[in-house]
């Protein structure tokens, strides 16, 4: 499966703010309110498209891939690199699509933005994805955070060079 990124539009805000996630994911809903935050220019969202034309995700680059906790901890200020964040369609995670899809993202961000680095932040709970990330090359730099009953509340932040 190929993929390609493409600017945000009003109709791909809407459909992925409207997303639902399954069980401990569920902390990746879309939510309805977001579609106007979405479409801002300063935060970078693209949709991805499937070879059949299909939306099947977004990345953002930048401020917005920072998580809050992480933001008043400054972890983000202590190495130079690019912030990625990215969503699956619900309904096409665990399909084995993981790696290709964040590859995918990647490539348009080297090519896009061309910075020294790549990180990202994810949820401590989500094996699934850390798996995909490090199968790609990234490597946790850091836990923050505190580890509870509420799975939101310690993340990991990882790097891999661009």
């Amino acid at each position: 499966m190929r993929f390609a990124l493409k600017p945000i539009t009003p109709d791909d805000a809407r459909v992925i703010s409207r997303w639902r996630y399954e069980g401990s994911y569920s902390v990746y809903d879309g939510d309805p309110t977001s579609v106007d935050s979405l479409l801002r220019p300063r935060l970078r969202y693209h949709s991805v498209f499937d070879e059949s034309g299909d939306l099947v995700g977004y990345f953002c680059f930048g401020k917005d891939a920072q998580v809050a906790p992480g933001k008043r901890l400054g972890v983000y200020e202590r190495t130079l690199a690019l912030d990625i964040g990215l969503g699956m369609r619900p309904d096409l995670t665990g399909q084995g699509l993981g790696e290709e899809f964040v590859c995918a993202g990647l490539q348009f961000a080297r090519e896009t933005y061309s910075p020294p680095a790549f990180r990202l932040t994810v949820a401590a709970f989500n094996d699934r994805a850390i798996r995909v990330y490090e199968r790609v090359g990234f490597e946790t730099v850091e836990t923050f955070g505190a580890p509870t009953l509420d799975a939101e509340k310690e993340w990991l932040l990882m790097r891999r060079e661009a």
